[in-house]
């Protein structure tokens, strides 16, 4: 048993696997981090083009 538990212990067959996953986790969150940062401005930006357009006349020949 007690060669059993040093086996384990010693040994890193997973450990490059819990390392990409703790990476892709952190940078799936920075993304949702940097997306409801700026989603705010954006849709304030894209109302104001979109109330611009709206006030422009088409002219039809």
């Amino acid at each position: 048993m007690r060669n059993f538990i040093l086996n384990f212990v010693t040994q890193e067959d997973g450990a490059v696997t819990v390392d990409w996953v703790v990476l892709t986790a952190a940078i799936i969150g920075l993304g949702l981090a940097v997306i409801a940062v700026i989603a705010g401005g954006a849709l304030d930006h894209s109302a104001g083009v979109g109330a611009y357009l709206s006030a422009q006349d088409v002219k039809t020949y």
